[in-house]
């Protein structure tokens, strides 16, 4: 599986094209090997992840770190892109658990007896 952070506007008129671009690359490379990918906003991110929509870049590195003690990264698009995947993986869980629950709270779909000739 993977996971991408949606795009937003940005005030650099060159952006859109740069992000059209890796976006275009980082949707194609596990849909080459038949991956679903996921999509989450920015904000979304944020509050899985420090709880806030609207978090700071040194929030997000503080709890990706929290998170994952023994992960290292020297940038902030680094800790963005574990928060993604740590988000995926909430979700992901998520959604399985819902499903089981569904499951068994669900009745019991059971065959009427077989009526017999007579």
């Amino acid at each position: 599986e993977a996971a991408i952070e949606q795009t937003f506007d940005n005030q650099d008129a060159g952006a859109p094209l740069k992000l059209g671009q890796a976006r275009g690359v980082a949707l194609l490379a596990p849909a080459r090997r038949g991956l679903p990918v996921a999509e989450y906003a920015p904000n979304a991110v944020k509050k899985a992840i420090v709880g806030a929509g609207h978090a700071e870049k040194r929030q997000i590195r503080l709890m990706v770190t929290v998170l994952m003690p023994k992960a290292t990264f020297s940038t902030d698009d680094a800790a963005d892109a574990l928060a993604i995947a740590l988000t995926h993986a909430h979700h992901r869980g998520s959604a399985a658990a819902r499903l089981a629950v569904a499951a068994a709270l669900a009745p019991v779909q059971r065959k009427p007896p077989a009526r017999g000739r007579g």
